[in-house]
């Protein structure tokens, strides 16, 4: 179960992102200027790019950067969460 959970916060964000730049192509050209940003949020911060194509349209103002917050909370946690979660397996 908990490979399950890890498995889903890492690669469920991704997928999300490339589905949803396959079927709303307008909305990430009109949200990045160029190809790169994207490909490295998908890579490197997914839920924090997710969170910001969401709210790129109407600017990100006042509560929309709560939600950025919250994308980078999560990518920080499932980076994180591993070693926290192992952290008995390992003495020094």
């Amino acid at each position: 179960m908990c490979c399950l959970v890890t498995v889903m916060l890492l690669l469920g964000p991704r997928v999300a992102a490339v589905l949803w730049w396959l079927f709303d192509m307008t909305r990430w050209s009109n949200t990045f200027p160029n190809i790169i940003i994207p490909i490295l949020g998908i890579i490197l911060l997914p839920w924090t790019l997710l969170a910001y194509v969401f709210v790129f349209p109407g600017g990100v103002v006042g509560i929309d950067w709560l939600l950025i917050i919250l994308g980078v909370v999560l990518d920080l946690s499932s980076y994180g969460g591993g070693g926290w979660g192992n952290r008995s397996r390992f003495r020094l």
